[in-house]
């Protein structure tokens, strides 16, 4: 049965879809079977596993409302070696058609549970905003990485998002867990993230990965190529980083952090 991971952050810019995308593909080069679900209106996740999200025929979107079934709407990514359930601009009008639906905050719980057995890895890029599609997200997942920068405002953040997770878990899914705290954009001169990283490890201890993800030209480029960056450039210091996230992952399971 597969690991179900939601990705998220209230704070948008974090490299919260950069992560999604290439921890993905990071997995699935190291044999895993992973679906990668893209629950953002804005498609980057689509885009930048090299799905053009214009032509999309069936979406996450058709599935949360019941159009098709999940194993309908999910594509391949050539370019990173794992399935994809892909979103458009379509989705961001789901929130207002799933309002008067039942069990609204649990469509995407339920329609996963149909291919959960085919992955090892259910990876969900979630919008950078606390919405009804953020829910679904969280309500679907076992476990929730939160990629954030080190800097002043990031710990404000963290603690709202680590507040909502406890709301989420005592009334509607009490599985739901920190997966870990993954920093990036990291720049090792700046005084400041490395202040602000040591307080992250004080409050949070292993629930902070030990890899770091750097601020790298070549992890920014990448989507625009519809590429991973292990697909771009294998050899640059971001898709490495990723690599050993991945590999980090796999030799933790099946042990996870408490809210």
């Amino acid at each position: 049965m597969a690991k179900i991971i939601a990705i998220t952050n209230q704070k948008g810019g974090v490299g919260k879809t950069t992560t999604a995308v290439n921890l993905a593909a990071s997995l699935a080069v190291q044999e895993s079977r992973v679906l990668l679900v893209d629950l953002d209106p804005q498609g980057n996740a689509t885009m930048g596993s090299g799905v053009a999200k214009g032509q999309l025929q069936r979406s996450v979107y058709h599935v949360l409302l019941d159009v098709c079934g999940v194993g309908e709407a999910i594509l391949r990514s050539e370019s990173g070696g794992y399935d994809l359930l892909p979103a458009n601009r379509e989705l961001g009008g789901a929130e207002v058609e799933l309002v008067e639906m039942a069990g609204r905050e649990s469509r995407l719980r339920a329609a996963l549970e149909g291919v959960a057995g085919d992955y090892d890895f259910i990876l969900i890029d979630c919008p950078p905003s606390l919405n009804l599609l953020t829910l679904n997200g969280l309500v679907a997942a076992e476990r929730v990485m939160i990629p954030m920068q080190c800097e002043y405002y990031a710990l404000e953040g963290l603690t709202d998002l680590v507040n909502t997770l406890r709301k989420v878990r005592a009334s509607l899914n009490p599985k739901i867990d920190i997966e870990g705290l993954l920093r990036t954009m990291f720049d090792p001169r700046s005084s400041l993230a490395q202040q602000v990283a040591e307080q992250l490890k004080q409050h949070f201890g292993d629930k902070v990965y030990d890899t770091v993800i750097p601020r790298n030209v070549r992890l920014a480029e990448a989507p625009s190529h519809g590429l991973p960056a292990l697909a771009y450039d294998k050899g640059s210091k971001g898709a490495q980083a990723y690599l050993a996230l991945a590999q980090e992952i796999l030799r933790k399971m099946p042990t996870a952090a408490t809210v």
